[in-house]
């Protein structure tokens, strides 16, 4: 669900209304008395971002000088609503220079009705480019004497970016040599018993991309998902292929995938921006193979000595490795002298983070 905000205000650090627009005729034009009666005078301010007063949620936040507030009457996607301001917040200082605060507001309140209108109908979020809007809302703040000098970067087709056909690659595009680098970023979080058993097991995900290419290519990205697998087997009337599948939860992509095709054939496609990016979060939960298992042995010799012996082992394929492994053992904040054995790589104390660091430039197959 969007934000469908009823309202939003912009007050300063006394509670002065600076400037507000009402969207909807749900809520009253003195909503802003109850925030500022039961929120900013009983200095509630930074325990919680959300508060519920009668029928109505406040969202807040609080830019340089500049308390941000959105109200809503209805059940609406508080993150949606916080990544608004965020960005309305961006756009603003696009136009006023790099600054955003409450003289930047007094000098520029007619343009930022003007945006206000634009960026938001209704209650739901529209189109925040400042690209694009600067084609066609073209008057000029007042820019902060301290600001940096516009850039002269070409602007994209506005047509195409208002209708949401590629809004996130501009036309024209060329490059001597078109090249794409891809990294798969995977993060393992594991929580084991003290008797080695694992508990609990996850692996969160990220593919970055790096895009050079010329024109508008349409790019496709295949996956030994098993769902992804599954469907494009029954698309094309036959057994699908026996191999290593995993299966992928929580997905997220970036706006330039198609996800209407995503949804009925599984396949990534997509129109790249142009340079780096994040095309798509994931996590795994089943058919986790943990690259390392660790055997921790922990002794207590008297009152002040502790004895750990820490064995880490490789169980991935010979014909992988492992670069810079770092293995951290949290030890006592009283820790006042520490002294080791390693059988390989280099270990210290490292009393910052209380922590024992042991290092290792590669690690094979054992």
């Amino acid at each position: 669900m969007s934000v469908a905000a009823s309202a939003i205000y912009f007050l300063n650090l006394r509670g002065d209304v600076l400037i507000n627009r009402l969207y909807r005729d749900d809520v009253g034009g003195n909503m802003v008395d109850a925030f500022r009666m039961h929120i900013m005078q009983t200095k509630e301010l930074g325990t919680c971002p959300v508060r519920q007063i009668g029928g109505c949620s406040f969202l807040y936040m609080r830019i340089s000088n500049v308390y941000i507030v959105i109200v809503v009457s209805s059940n609406a996607n508080v993150a949606c609503a916080f990544k608004f301001v965020v960005e309305a917040v961006a756009l603003f200082k696009s136009y006023f220079g790099g600054a955003f605060d409450e003289d930047a507001i007094r000098n520029n309140f007619v343009l930022i009705y003007e945006l206000l209108d634009e960026i938001m109908d209704f209650g739901y979020p529209q189109n925040l480019s400042p690209e694009i809007l600067k084609l066609y809302i073209t008057q000029e703040g007042v820019r902060s004497p301290f600001s940096s000098k516009a850039s002269d970067k070409p602007v994209p087709n506005a047509t195409l970016q208002v209708t949401g056909a590629v809004g996130w690659r501009r036309e024209g595009l060329m490059y001597k040599k078109n090249e794409i680098f891809l990294d798969i970023v995977e993060s393992v979080n594991l929580l084991m018993s003290s008797k080695g058993s694992v508990l609990r097991c996850d692996v969160t995900g990220k593919i970055l991309m790096k895009c050079f290419l010329s024109g508008m290519p349409d790019l496709k990205l295949g996956l030994n998902d098993k769902i992804g697998l599954e469907k494009e087997a029954q698309l094309k009337s036959r057994p699908s292929k026996s191999g290593k599948t995993i299966e992928l939860d929580d997905v997220t992509f970036h706006q330039c995938v198609n996800l209407t095709r995503f949804n009925s054939e599984k396949t990534v496609s997509f129109v790249p921006p142009d340079g780096e990016f994040e095309l798509m979060k994931y996590r795994i939960t089943e058919g986790v193979n943990l690259p390392f298992r660790v055997l921790p042995t922990i002794k207590e010799l008297g009152r002040t000595r502790m004895e750990i012996n820490v064995k880490v082992k490789s169980v991935f394929g010979a014909k992988m490795f492992a670069l810079g492994v770092v293995v951290k053992v949290p030890v006592p904040k009283q820790t006042a002298k520490t002294s080791f054995q390693t059988t390989s790589g280099k270990a210290k104390y490292n009393a910052s983070i209380d922590s024992l660091v042991w290092k290792y430039v590669l690690v094979t197959f054992i």
